[in-house]
């Protein structure tokens, strides 16, 4: 049953083939630009952008994606799996940053500034996550029933401005640093976007990351990713089915670019790794927030 799906993370790691924004053309620009215009975000997420590395398996997830993005169903859904996250999250007991931050000398518009960048990923992991767990259900063989009802579709809203992102190339050695531990501690061999972003503060960012990384490796953190997981799995498979799309139709979308396990593997990772992103998100979220 789907709602048994274990999170699952692939053993070895798979390669995945991102490719950035500013090098995307042709057709790969297309999907970009679709996809951030049709998910309402500024920024390609690491996971589309190495799901996009096989076009006739993204193509026709999005093509099945695109119609249901617009509607009550899909926000509605988003907003829930956000609210679990940010539960969750409370629970891990975050300490308030904000008196850190104003002993540095951190003033009201530098705060509203790292607010408003979380913002931008607390509401806009939710749709990639509910695209992963989507993605992950259909190629492992569940049904798409769609039982929710779409209702009106909703008048897009402009995505907000694309966050500055701190790469590896651009980071003193103590931010290098931390990008390491990042990889370490997550198991993961790349930076999430919300972290280079979030680095684009390093003496923000340093302090934060230190009291996440307290909570991640700390007792409850599992249950409430897991927790997020479920969530993510109960929603993906309610959305409306408006295209019809099939288990069968995506597994073969996906064995015309490549072995169907490397595909998988890929979508499994990412599946795995985004209930916590959501949840390590919140919880920066949490730190931050006006008292």
């Amino acid at each position: 049953m789907a709602s048994d799906l274990p999170r699952l993370k692939p053993v070895p790691l798979p390669a995945i083939h991102p490719v950035p924004e500013y090098e995307a053309a042709g057709a790969l620009a297309d999907a970009y630009a679709r996809t951030k215009r049709g998910l309402g975000v500024p920024w390609m997420g690491v996971v589309a952008m190495a799901f996009a590395h096989y076009p006739n398996f993204y193509n026709c997830l999005w093509t099945a994606l695109e119609p249901v993005i617009g509607t009550e169903a899909f926000a509605s859904f988003c907003r829930s799996l956000r609210d679990a996250a940010e539960t969750q999250a409370e629970r891990l007991g975050p300490p308030d940053i904000l008196p850190r931050l104003e002993s540095m000398g951190y003033g009201r518009r530098e705060i509203d500034e790292i607010r408003a960048c979380n913002e931008v990923f607390s509401d806009g992991n939710m749709p990639y996550l509910l695209m992963a767990t989507l993605a992950r259900l259909l190629l492992e063989g569940h049904a798409w029933q769609g039982q929710a009802s779409a209702g009106t579709r909703q008048t897009p809203v402009d995505a907000s401005p694309k966050p500055t992102l701190m790469e590896a190339h651009h980071v003193d050695p103590t931010m290098a640093a931390i990008y390491q531990d990042i990889r370490e501690t997550l198991g993961l061999p790349f930076v999430n976007t919300d972290y280079r972003a979030f680095a684009r503060w390093p003496s923000y960012f340093a302090p934060a990351w230190a009291d996440l990384k307290g909570a991640v490796t700390g007792p409850g953190y599992v249950d409430a990713v897991e927790h997020v997981h479920r969530i993510a799995t109960e929603l993906a498979l309610a959305l409306p089915n408006a295209a019809r799309l099939t288990s069968e139709a995506l597994r073969d979308a996906a064995k015309a670019d490549a072995e169907l396990d490397d595909v998988l593997s890929v979508v499994r990772l990412f599946q795995w790794l985004l209930p916590g992103l959501a949840v390590n998100v919140a919880f920066l979220r949490a730190q931050i927030v006006a008292r």
